[in-house]
This record gives C-alpha cells, structure tokens and sequence, in this order.
C-alpha cells in the first residue's frame, strides 16, 4: 500500500547502499541524471495526485512499486543530483499516533531463502497467511468499542482513518467476549468475489481500496466494497492457537480459516498454492509466515521483524527498460517493432523481448532506447506490451526500415536488404503449412544462406549429401537426412507447393495446374469462389509476379506436379 511505502524507499536505500555497483548505475553526466531524476519525480508525483486525490492509480500497483525502486536507485547513483522525495513519502507519517507501530514485512527472494529462515526457528510454531492486497490499518477498541483507525502512516505515526471505518461495514464497531483493551492490525481490501490471482493479478484492488479511503468522504456503497482481514492481535495472547480462538471468539472468522500451521517449506507450497490458483474474496500479492510466539507488541518497531517475513507470488505486470528497438520483416512484408528489454521476471519467465505489433502503433508511442515500459503476460505465457510508463528525456534516434520496400512479393532472394524477409519465406516454405520438410528451422536455413548455399527460394532442392555435410554445425548424418527430405519435397501435391511459395487464400477454388491458374483474371476467380474483389485482385498479382513465375518454371524443370 502506498502510505507504507516509506519503508519501501528505506529499505532500498540501504539495498542500495550495500549491493548497488557503479556498473549498475546509468551511464549518464550529471545534467542528463538531474534530467532523468526529475522527470521521474514529477512522474510519481503526478501518480501520487491522482491516487490520492482522485482515488485512481494510472499504473498498475507492482510497475508503482518498481519505478519507486528505480527512483531511490537512481538517488544512490547520483546524490548530488538527486531531488527530493515525492511528496506523500516525505510526509507520510501523518498526525496520529497509532497505539501499536506498524512494522511492514521483509520480502524474501524466493524459496530457497524461506527455507532457511523456516530451518533458522526450527520448523516450529510457525504458520502461514496469504498476503491481502490491500491497505494496513491499525484499530483500537476499548470495552469494546471501536475507538480509533490508524492507517500505517510510516509506523508510528498515520492518517485517522476512524470515520471512515465507523462506515465499513467489515469493521466490527463492537467486538463481542473482548478484553477491555484490543489492539488489531489488518488489511484493509477490496471485495473481489471469485478472485482467482494467477488468473486475475492484482486487477488493481489494492488502489481502489485507497483510493476509496483517500477522498474526503466515503459513501455507504463504497465503503460496502471494502473488507477487513486481521492478520495480527498484538495485544492479544503470547501462542498463536490461543489468538485465533480469541478472534474467533470476537467473530472475526477469516483470521481463523487464512491462518494455518505449517512445519516444512512443503506445506507452505502448497497452501501458497491454493491462494494462488483457487478463489478467494480478496486479492493477495503473496504470502507471509509468522512465528506464533513473538515479542511483545512494546517492543515493536517500525521497521520489518524477524519474525515475520513475506514471499511475493510472481510479478503480474513488471517495469523494464528498453535497450534497443529492431524491426522484424515477416514473410508478407509486415513490420513488427521488438523491444530488446533490460531483463525482468513475470512469473516463471524471463522477459528480454517484446513485440510492439505495428509500425503504426510504434510511432505512436514513439518508444526509444532508455524508456520504461510496462509489460504483462498474455495468456500467462506470451510477453506483451502495456504502456510507456515514461519516456527518456535524452531521445535516441531510430530509423525503422522503409515501408514501401516491402510487400507480400518482395524479397525472393537473400539480398542485404532482404535478410529477414526472405528468410520468412524460406521457415514458411518448410513448415508445416508449407512442405512439412523435417529439422529445418531458422538456424539451419540461415547456415545454408551463410554457406553461399542458398541465394533463391528453391536453391535448396539441388543440394547434395556432400554440399550439406559442408556446412558448419551439419555432420554427415544429418546431411543424408536433410538431403532425403529435400528430395521427398518434390513428391509433394500442387496445392502444397502453391501454399509453400505463399498463395493467398483462394477461398476453395479449384486448383487445377499453374497454366490455368496463372492465365486466370479476377473476374475469374471472384466467379469460381465468390472471392471479394481484392482477394481476387491479389490472386492475379501473386501468379503474375515475376519472382513467382521464375520459382513456377524451376518447378516445372524440376518436374514438380501441377507445374
């Protein structure tokens, strides 16, 4: 939650100060760090307005996170340069002292690290909670009575949330069975029903909650949507098992069922795992593990414990910046922008390329080397391209290919400026919507380019075993193979063949032999398939082509069917 990111920019300080190399650091003079780090600045404080003012986060909560992280990593780069806090952070404490401090969670990296703080207590007394997505509160009841709301300001000191909870619903107003003084802590989060987070993310609950919680008043059907998950009784008895049965008792079931025992890296899996993948009414980030015996609440203070500790679940969404833009030609001609990324991790995979879609779309966003992107997994599998979550004061020229060079019938031979293109035409001519030509992928077709072996598209089909075994990275084995499969190609139909050199779709006209087809015009073909005008007109274009026609009459010489 962003009241308690105080301890985010501390806690990256001191990351920084003790694991941060200069080779890590931008390479950049001092104006152009002032530059960067001001205009970052103001970023997250623009963010920061429309959080807290407006009750809207226009970037996703994680990317917040990470561009903060960024930002105090850049200070420890460059501190004569380095301006100021944003503004929520350098006042985030607030007026209210809070009757217990807040102490927030160390984030350990991984597994590994949870094991050997769970074999550090002796897999004992030790138990797991998922980590609500939400905003930390603090409340105190006295007799009963639900006194004050603390948010978690920088620990000590927060925002008196006490109002606005006397409107949520989820916030007893009265504890039943409660001693007569009740310290809880908890998260406040937004009511996401059948919220599934491997599925879902964090769909910005977190934000919603503070925004909610941010504006000057907060009406009865907001506040509806706002729950309460108590994960801490501080004030409450020394075990564990004895304070679930008090919360219990005071009717506050959810402490109960999300709070489970666990004695081996193992079950944390898999109760991590069932938050993860299965639904639950809140949104979770991730998980923590407390020791049920911990020290007294006096002695807590506002900085993470050792007996608390978080593992995050997998990034949703992550900040990365792009080091390069190249230009993929595709087989048709299309260009597709990638972005070559500074590495990041979104769930178990490593992320360093990302398609922007279109040159059109590429212009838009006018993205450049040094910018900072977001991108997401789609499909929990394919990386995909947010926003520009801010762009580099400094803009580095780049020059996309020219449009107006490619098309659908350029590039049948290896020229320079043909490279990736006509390497297209060659992984489409011998996959599987093509000749079905076995153990030819890019790298093969591009050592046979490289050998001075293939200059034209069907180059390929007079190679011999010994012209094969040749080439770098091919043995005498597989040289046999690939001449085999080469020689196999020949057999194929017409329709194959037509579909290998890239005919466009004939919508099931009949496909009788390249004489008839290449003599046909478009009113032909729109008669023989009810094909549109441009389909037709693209039909005629395609078995006109000079190019197509060299590639027809080396067919026909080679005795290929239908040629």
């Amino acid at each position: 939650m962003r009241n308690g990111w105080l301890w985010l920019v501390a806690g990256i300080a001191g990351f920084c100060g003790s694991a941060l190399r200069a080779a890590d650091c931008p390479d950049w003079t001092p104006a152009q760090a002032r530059q960067e780090l001001n205009a970052l600045h103001a970023r997250l404080d623009r963010w920061n307005h429309a959080y807290r003012v407006g009750g809207q986060s226009p970037v996703d909560d994680a990317v917040y996170d990470q561009a903060l992280k960024r930002f105090a990593g850049w200070r420890e780069c460059f501190p004569a340069q380095a301006p100021a806090l944003p503004s929520h952070l350098a006042d985030a404490g607030g007026s209210t002292r809070a009757p217990v401090a807040q102490t927030g969670l160390a984030k350990l990296p991984g597994a590994a690290a949870l094991e050997a703080w769970m074999h550090a207590r002796g897999g004992r007394d030790l138990w797991v909670q998922p980590k609500a997505d939400g905003v930390a509160v603090t409340l105190l009841y006295l007799d009963g009575q639900l006194r004050q709301a603390t948010s978690r300001g920088d620990g000590i000191h927060g925002s008196d949330w006490t109002a606005r909870a006397r409107r949520i619903d989820a916030i007893p107003r009265r504890l039943p069975h409660a001693p007569a003084r009740v310290v809880l802590q908890g998260e406040l989060y937004w009511r996401v029903p059948a919220h599934v987070q491997v599925r879902d993310g964090g769909a910005n609950a977190r934000s919603a909650v503070a925004g909610a919680l941010a504006r000057e008043s907060l009406d009865a059907v907001t506040a509806a949507k706002i729950g309460l998950f108590v994960w801490d009784w501080p004030s409450g008895p020394a075990d564990m098992p004895a304070r679930l049965a008090g919360l219990k008792a005071m009717g506050l079931n959810d402490s109960v069922s999300y709070t489970q025992p666990v004695g081996s890296l193992a079950e944390v899996r898999r109760w991590r795992e069932q938050w993860y993948r299965h639904a639950m009414p809140f949104a979770a980030d991730g998980t923590v593990l407390r020791q049920g015996h911990r020290p007294a609440a006096a002695t807590w203070q506002a900085a993470p414990p050792a007996w608390a500790v978080a593992w995050k679940y997998p990034a949703a969404q992550a900040l990365a910046e792009v080091r390069a833009v190249s230009f993929a030609v595709g087989r048709t001609g299309r260009i597709t922008p990638v972005l070559e990324l500074e590495p990041v991790q979104l769930d178990d995979h490593r992320v360093q390329r990302v398609s922007v879609g279109s040159l059109r779309r590429w212009r838009q966003l006018d993205i450049r080397p040094g910018d900072q992107i977001e991108v997401a997994l789609a499909g929990l599998t394919i990386p995909r391209l947010q926003s520009v979550v801010w762009r580099t004061r400094q803009r580095a020229a780049v020059t996309p290919p020219d449009p107006q060079a490619y098309d659908a019938l350029s590039c049948w031979r290896a020229a320079a400026t043909c490279r990736q293109q006509f390497l297209a035409r060659l992984l489409w001519l011998g996959g599987r919507q093509g000749l079905q030509l076995d153990g030819l992928g890019a790298d093969t077709w591009q050592a046979l380019i490289d050998a001075g072996l293939v200059h034209g598209l069907l180059d390929w089909m007079n190679l011999t075993p010994a012209q094969l075994a040749g080439v770098p990275g091919i043995g005498r084995s597989r040289a046999a193979a690939l001449a085999q499969s080469f020689a196999a190609a020949r057999g194929r139909s017409f329709e194959h063949w037509l579909h290998a050199l890239g005919m466009p779709a004939s919508g099931g006209a009949g496909l009788p032999d390249w004489a008839t087809l290449s003599a046909r015009r478009a009113s032909q073909w729109q008669a023989s398939a009810g094909l549109g005008a441009g389909r037709a007109k693209q039909l005629v274009a395609f078995f006109g082509h000079p190019a197509v026609r060299e590639q027809a009459a080396r067919l026909h010489a080679a005795g290929v069917q239908g040629f």
